[in-house]
């Protein structure tokens, strides 16, 4: 297969897990972060970089967010939100932070492939991405992907599709938030 076949398989792919995410659990997520003071997210590996840019964005819309392990984060309250990306919902550290948050009264919220796992019991609210998770688990959601690689493309998908609804509601525009961008290079 050439590369911009492989690159039409991916769109497919896409397609076919997006048209599964739940309207519902992602609008329960949009009116938590409306009515969070301050917003925290959390990822390991490539999903923690697909965090990373949501909270870039969230930056720009002018709200407090945080990745968590930063030096410049501040401590999470309880009229907070800790969003986690995890594919398995397993990952130890995330585990931690996720009862750490709990034990503050914070809202957590996790965006993962398995909302029963560990960090989807502890949570408040669950998004399902139906992907097929890394390890290769036998899965009823195919890929010709490797690894985790669908999942977090549709993690990113889903965080900018939150970040336009968030605007929408906010009644932000696009040029106002440029304001808001990095502008020292």
């Amino acid at each position: 297969m050439k590369t911009t076949q492989y690159l039409a398989e991916i769109e497919n792919e896409l397609n076919r897990t997006i048209e599964l995410i739940s309207e519902d659990e992602a609008e329960k997520l949009v009116d938590r972060i409306l009515k969070s003071k301050k917003i925290f997210v959390a990822g390991a590996g490539r999903s923690g970089f697909m965090a990373k840019s949501f909270v870039m964005r969230m930056m720009h819309m002018g709200l407090e967010a945080f990745v968590v392990g930063e030096t410049v984060t501040p401590g999470l309250e309880k009229d907070d939100i800790l969003i986690i990306a995890s594919g398995s919902g397993e990952t130890k550290s995330l585990v931690s932070m996720a009862e750490k948050a709990k034990s503050l009264e914070a809202t957590v919220a996790v965006v993962t492939i398995s909302p029963d796992s560990t960090i989807g019991k502890i949570s408040d609210l669950a998004i399902k991405i139906p992907a097929k998770p890394k390890a290769g688990a036998d899965s009823d959601y195919k890929t010709i992907q490797p690894m985790g690689s669908l999942f977090e493309q549709s993690l990113l998908l889903l965080f900018d599709s939150i970040i336009l609804s968030v605007m929408d509601q906010k009644k932000l525009a696009g040029q106002t938030m440029f304001g808001r961008h990095a502008n020292l290079e």
